[in-house]
């Protein structure tokens, strides 16, 4: 993509508005928009990014069964009646029709969907188990939405829900879950500080578990156990000062930021809607839920925390919008190279504008794609490559940088 092409521009100066280093980054960088608090506009360059995420995430839930769906955001008072949440929800946005004078509430979360929708296709064991997933944007009328894409009003998740006819299966499958989080937190750049952090289980079990990628701007409080690599939060410390796994108490504290949750449900909202199984004797039983969530916009904002230095952002290879930065300091010079790289398949934006070269550098810096191609009337047959988290510079040929690592 040509740099010339995109409507978006860079920002000098951090908005005045914005404390999280996330939202100053991602606004600065051409990101995305605020349009009021917790509201934000993925631009061009943040929905590449967000999109990979979405990639990556799709591809390990397809791994693990999951069947992919997208359900309403639009949803009746009714269903939150049967589960009693239509009162107890305090971040439930509620409105009344104008028209049909129905009420309706905007998504938070899916169960009062899911469950009913699954009810019209489970019928015996023999359609158990079942897994069903979906990536939708989610409404909560936060009373202090701030940080940037850490907490917002409204955001994309994905919430996948698993259906199980007893709790052996169910448990079986919450550990393969865990696993798979923890593989796409590799997959995103996080895999070195995230951590499976043990929570308050509720009703229906002893833990549920969140997944806390250790950083400054956290706004929880995790406790490490480096010998298990899994943490605890501050509700569960509270009543065990011990690592639930080994059973050690030398715990190191840190902030961190929840990038994922998953519980085990029981029947909490299949029972509501009647959604039940027949047995191999011919009874009806309650099918066994479990659900698994995961901030995909949150993630956004968690990587630019994570990764970031005083110049801007840093991306993993993995979700940058481009592999290349293109970085052209006489008019024309690099539209060779570009083509040859498209031609390649290689994903490159290309710094064709008429700026100055510290202008260009400037913001490849502050955009954070993992490799910056310089060419010049100076570097001759050659490419001048830096990579975004390295100071140091090399000459290579036209040959070698597709195969740069």
């Amino acid at each position: 993509m040509k740099q010339s092409e995109l409507f978006t521009k860079t920002l000098r100066e951090a908005p005045k508005d914005e404390d999280a280093v996330n939202a100053q980054l991602l606004i600065r960088a051409g990101f995305i928009d605020k349009l009021m608090a917790g509201v934000y506009t993925m631009l061009p360059l943040g929905l590449m990014v967000r999109n990979k995420i979405e990639q990556i995430v799709r591809e390990e839930m397809a791994k693990i069964g999951g069947n992919e769906i997208v359900m309403p955001v639009l949803q009746p008072m009714a269903n939150w009646e049967k589960t009693g949440r239509w009162n107890s929800l305090d971040v439930l946005f509620k409105f009344t029709s104008y028209y049909t004078k129905n009420d309706y509430a905007l998504g938070p979360t899916h169960e009062e969907v899911i469950s009913p929708l699954l009810k019209k296709f489970i019928l015996s064991y023999k359609d158990l188990p079942r897994y069903v997933f979906q990536i939708q944007n989610k409404f909560r009328d936060e009373p202090r939405s701030k940080s940037g894409l850490l907490r917002g009003r409204e955001f994309l998740m994905k919430d996948l829900y698993s259906f199980h006819a007893n709790q052996k299966d169910l448990d079986k499958y919450y550990e393969l879950v865990i696993k798979t989080y923890m593989k796409m937190y590799k997959r995103l750049g996080l895999g070195g500080n995230t951590y499976v952090t043990f929570a308050s289980g509720g009703t229906f079990s002893k833990y549920s578990h969140e997944f806390q990628t250790v950083a400054d701007a956290g706004e929880d409080t995790i406790y490490i156990c480096d010998k298990c690599k899994i943490a605890v939060n501050k509700e569960i410390i509270k009543e065990q000062k011990v690592c639930p796994k080994c059973g050690g108490s030398k715990l190191r504290e840190a902030r961190s930021i929840e990038v994922g949750n998953i519980f085990k449900l029981s029947n909490k909202f299949s029972a509501p809607f009647g959604l039940s199984y027949r047995d191999e004797r011919g009874n009806m039983n309650d099918v066994v839920m479990g659900c698994y969530g995961m901030g995909i916009s949150r993630l956004v904002g968690t990587i630019v925390e994570v990764s970031h230095d005083d110049r801007g952002i840093i991306w993993p290879e993995s979700i940058a919008p481009f592999r290349f930065h293109l970085v052209e300091l006489r008019k024309g010079i690099g539209r060779d190279l570009y083509r040859r790289l498209q031609a390649k398949g290689d994903n490159v934006l290309y710094d064709d504008r008429e700026l100055s070269a510290g202008e260009k550098f400037a913001d490849a810096d502050l955009i954070g794609i993992p490799y910056r191609l310089v060419v010049s009337e100076k570097t001759g047959k050659k490419i001048e490559v830096k990579k975004r988290d390295s100071k140091n510079t090399k000459l290579v040929g036209y040959g070698t940088i597709s195969k740069l690592s």
